[in-house]
């Protein structure tokens, strides 16, 4: 565990129920509580391409902070003193907007003063556009008409020009609308940085020396201001928009884009953590980004972003169940892949397997230091390193459980004070003497040696546990050896039919066996079976048959052959 290089990681093997989960646990527990505390990781905003979200890391604590010291700078405190700030230059907007207007009638008014000179007025039109047209002088008789038509030519080369010329102060008006905007915009953003900046001035000085912050704070300054508009023309509030409204230019909810989404928080975590995850699924595996519905259509932003078991692991130990790894799709992959690149890469399992080509989130990687510890009998242990080219390359280490130990006084020590122990923690009666001794005599019948004792603890935790119950059946404070071997019989006895069926069939004389008397080339023999955690013996009649041969030892010509009678394959 102490070995930083990569592929150090390791496998526990041994059967199940022998203490892997606890021992290596306790272990890892201890050595944790000595390490320090990792950073904190979030996800934040990127103003330059939103689909691919920048991963934030800061000290422990200090990411929760950031996420509540955002959401105050976008709360509808701050919405409606922006809105109040606004109301108190409307001198300076109407100024700006009289400006322009004044600006549109001087031209007209010099189109207007040009065409009279040549005795032309100005019509409007429904459309409200003014039109150059010749304008009779009511004082002169009805014989200027007359001349005024022999003039024709010239009557529209002059409205021609004050066409062309009504038509040149049109074209400036779309321009001029536009530095209308520009102007007012300027404005706001003036407004804006006004009002805002003593905040994020607080906030720089909140976190000095964390120039990853600092940065991103002055991302975020600089896109209120240039999306001013959104907090002065919004007609529902911030906290509406960012539980439902979406912004029109960036597609993440309105103000959702200032949000910090926090994916690991050590604020309460003393010491390297230590996780176990009992459900491995390729997506809680590595993470996922998750999806809301709007109006038929699937949305998704960096806010939806959940973590998985290797971020709230990483800068410490992940211990897993090898076999349920394995039996979910594609998370063994997903699990190599990053310990192989040393980074977490989110991507959803559709797009890494290219069902879908659309385009969606692409989070920034988050560089991975974990131990992980794999738990699994040894017959995946050994198949693993044989068919599977990556495990020797990222499990280099195994740590391989002894079944049984040896029985001396110290060992018999061991025991009794396990079973006290484990009598504690689960709160059992007490056990007696005697009853500690028949157990650990029940521990060497289940290592099958007299000189050893078995280290299968679900074994001996399951029968301490059915002894405390019949010893509070039998009313007493304390669990003596009758309790101990009555739970010993009561699991003989569900256990027992198959034995129980062999056993008639040998009284019946269904199945011969001999046990006085002596008889040539016929002996009894003793076949061994394993019924899931429960063995027995079956006897068996064993004879031999004999020939004349050459006297020769050799298997092939020998003069004995051994035949055995319904001796089954496990003997």
């Amino acid at each position: 565990m102490g070995i930083q290089h990569s592929g150090f990681n390791l496998f526990a093997l041994g059967p199940n129920g022998i203490g892997k989960y606890t021992a290596v646990q306790q272990y890892l527990q201890q050595k944790a509580a000595q390490q320090p505390t990792p950073d904190d990781w979030c996800y934040i905003f990127n103003f330059d391409q939103p689909h691919k979200p920048h991963a934030l890391n800061l000290p422990a604590g200090h990411a929760a902070q950031l996420r509540a010291d955002m959401q105050q700078l976008v709360e509808p405190g701050h919405y409606l003193a922006l809105r109040l700030f606004q109301r108190r230059i409307p001198e300076a907007e109407k100024a700006i907007e009289e400006e322009f207007k004044q600006r549109e009638i001087q031209a007209l008014d010099d189109l207007k003063a040009k065409s009279q000179e040549n005795d032309i007025a100005f019509i409007r039109t429904r459309l409200d556009s003014p039109l150059p047209a010749k304008k009779p002088r009511s004082d002169q008789p009805r014989r200027i008409h007359e001349a005024f038509g022999r003039r024709t030519k010239e009557i529209e080369t002059q409205i021609q020009e004050l066409q062309e010329g009504l038509q040149g102060i049109m074209s400036q008006l779309p321009h001029w609308q536009r530095e209308l905007q520009k102007q007012l915009k300027d404005l706001n953003g003036n407004v804006a940085i006004f009002t805002i900046t003593p905040m994020f001035h607080e906030l720089r000085q909140k976190y000095a020396g964390m120039d990853a912050v600092l940065v991103y704070l002055t991302a975020v300054q600089n896109d209120i201001v240039k999306t001013v508009d959104d907090f002065l023309g919004a007609e529902e509030s911030p906290l509406a928009s960012m539980m439902g409204g979406r912004d029109k230019e960036n597609s993440p909810q309105r103000f959702s884009r200032y949000q910090v989404n926090v994916i690991v928080d050590n604020s309460q975590t003393s010491g390297a953590p230590v996780v176990y995850e009992d459900q491995p699924a390729y997506n809680n595996l590595i993470g996922r980004a998750e999806h809301i519905s709007q109006m038929g259509t699937l949305f998704t932003d960096f806010t939806l972003i959940k973590p998985g078991i290797l971020h709230r692991a990483n800068g410490g130990y992940l211990m897993l169940d090898a076999r349920k790894v394995l039996l979910q799709p594609y998370a063994w992959e997903g699990l190599k892949h990053a310990l192989r690149a040393q980074e977490i890469r989110l991507e959803s399992l559709a797009q890494s397997i290219s069902l879908i080509s659309t385009v969606s989130l692409e989070p920034e990687p988050i560089p991975l230091d974990v131990k992980v510890v794999l738990m699994g009998d040894r017959d995946l242990y050994y198949l693993l390193h044989q068919y599977d080219p990556d495990f020797a390359e990222l499990f280099k280490v195994a740590a391989d459980f002894e079944d049984e130990m040896v029985r001396d006084d110290a060992s018999n020590q061991s025991y009794a004070q396990l079973i006290g122990t484990l009598a504690r923690k689960e709160a059992l009666r007490h056990f007696d003497k005697e009853a500690v001794a028949l157990v650990i005599e029940h521990g060497a019948r289940l290592a099958g040696d007299a000189g050893k004792l078995s280290t299968h603890m679900q074994s001996v935790s399951d029968l301490l546990r059915e002894a405390s119950y019949w010893a509070g059946e039998a009313q007493r404070a304390v669990v003596t050896r009758a309790d101990v071997q009555r739970s010993l019989e009561a699991q003989l006895y569900r256990n027992g039919r198959i034995r129980e069926r062999l056993q008639e069939a040998i009284l019946e004389d269904t199945i011969l066996i001999d046990t006085q008397g002596a008889v040539v080339g016929q002996i009894n023999g003793l076949a061994v079976y394993m019924l899931g955690a429960y063995s027995f013996g079956r006897p068996s009649r064993i004879t031999a048959r004999v020939r004349l041969g050459k006297g020769k030892s050799s298997t092939s010509s020998g003069r004995w052959k051994w035949a055995a009678q319904s001796i089954p394959k496990a003997c």
